[in-house]
């Protein structure tokens, strides 16, 4: 007789590129459990400074480990001379997320190439990767938006970090270094978001098959973070997630809703509803929302929200523009979404009624004075301060 087996899914990490490789030494530091880690580049000195479980070097013959140059289509050809091996190291799993920053060469053109092979395989594939500062130059900044569009054809879901939104989560005074840093922190919590549902036992769990249901096909996605201690910890906690800078565009119309309320164990289930709540205010009205909770005591008092959006009927939401918003503004941001023309890198016109009659009582309350001193907490998650 067969004993039984005891099956976990299967859940891969690619790291491609420069930034894709720092990302994944930056989730592995802060010890992402549940998960195996695949560093792939056509720069072979920064790959042998990556910790992975699995280091692929495809630049081998094209690039002779000596990188790409920044040309996406150096990175591509080299993804695909290397495809075999790509292949051999994407067998078995359930869940691929491939991670990279967007405007290089390996990263923008490799990613589309280990995004297909994962879909071909029929892992669940989610890309997360970061759109360039401004600051980067045009050139590298048009390189990004083609490959942003080649991987969102090639992922089940693509989760799309703006480096020049977590310029208003800092100070003048950051450096080079912690403004990296900070996008290699976002890219690990976007990935943690999702692999903690499913790997950590919580009070509420969720399963591979519940996170399948919304991120299967979805195409763009939304990512907030906020976090939160003291008295409603939670409810401010979501607050911030929903109103976080990193999201470029209102949640409003989201068909899809991951979210995931990390906290000590003493958790309580009133909060967690209220939190929950306030997230299914700001979705569509038939959303499917998968919540569940993570218990983690190193949180101490802290409360930590990550909301995933997904499955607009446009396909992508209207993108914001990036400038600093007042506290105020930040705090509603189904009512401070800018009108504009539609397009793919326009600003379109959110219909807005709906959220406005629901949650009246709720945008009083942000705007009570007791409330103002909250505003750093609310803001800026701890993680990023």
């Amino acid at each position: 007789m067969t004993p039984p087996h005891n099956y976990l899914a299967v859940i891969k990490v690619v790291g491609i590129g420069g930034g894709g490789v720092n990302a994944v030494n930056r989730m592995i530091e802060q010890g992402l459990k549940g998960v195996e880690f695949i560093a792939v580049n056509t720069d072979a000195q920064a790959l042998l400074m990556s910790d992975a479980d699995v280091k692929l070097d495809v630049g081998r013959e094209l690039t002779r480990g000596l990188g790409a140059g920044a040309d996406p289509e150096v990175g591509r050809k080299a993804a695909e001379d290397h495809k075999d091996e790509i292949e051999e190291v994407l067998k078995g799993a359930d869940m691929v997320f491939v991670t990279a920053g967007e405007g290089g060469g390996t990263g923008t053109g490799g990613a589309p190439v280990v995004a297909s092979i994962a879909r071909k395989l029929g892992a669940l594939t989610i890309g997360v990767v970061t759109r360039p500062f401004s600051f980067e130059g045009k050139r590298r900044g048009g390189q990004a938006e083609t490959g942003i569009g080649s991987l969102r054809e090639s992922c089940d879901t693509l989760i799309v970090i703006p480096n020049d939104r977590l310029l208003q989560l800092g100070d003048a005074a950051v450096s080079l270094m912690d403004a990296f840093r900070s996008a290699d922190e976002v890219l690990l919590n976007g990935v943690q978001g999702i692999t903690d549902l499913i790997t950590t036992p919580g009070l509420i769990n969720v399963d591979f098959a519940d996170v399948k249901s919304v991120m299967s096909g979805a195409g763009s996605a939304l990512m907030g973070i906020g976090s939160s201690r003291g008295e409603g910890r939670a409810v401010k906690a979501a607050e911030s997630a929903i109103n976080s800078p990193l999201l470029e565009a209102s949640m409003e119309g989201a068909h899809g809703v991951l979210l995931s309320i990390a906290g000590g164990s003493d958790l309580g289930l009133f909060e967690i509803n209220e939190a929950a709540s306030l997230v299914q205010e700001a979705a569509h009205v038939d959303a499917n929302i998968i919540f569940g909770t993570v218990i983690d005591d190193s949180l101490g008092d802290e409360v930590r929200v990550t909301v995933i959006a997904a499955g607009f009927d446009a396909g992508a939401p209207a993108r914001r523009p990036v400038e600093a918003q007042p506290a105020a503004a930040r705090r509603n941001p189904i009512a401070s979404v800018v009108p504009g023309d539609s397009g793919a890198d326009r600003y379109g016109q959110h219909h807005l009624d709906r959220d406005r009659d629901r949650v009246p009582a709720r945008a009083a309350a942000n705007s009570a004075p007791a409330r103002e001193e909250l505003d750093d907490d609310l803001d800026v998650p701890r993680f990023l301060r």
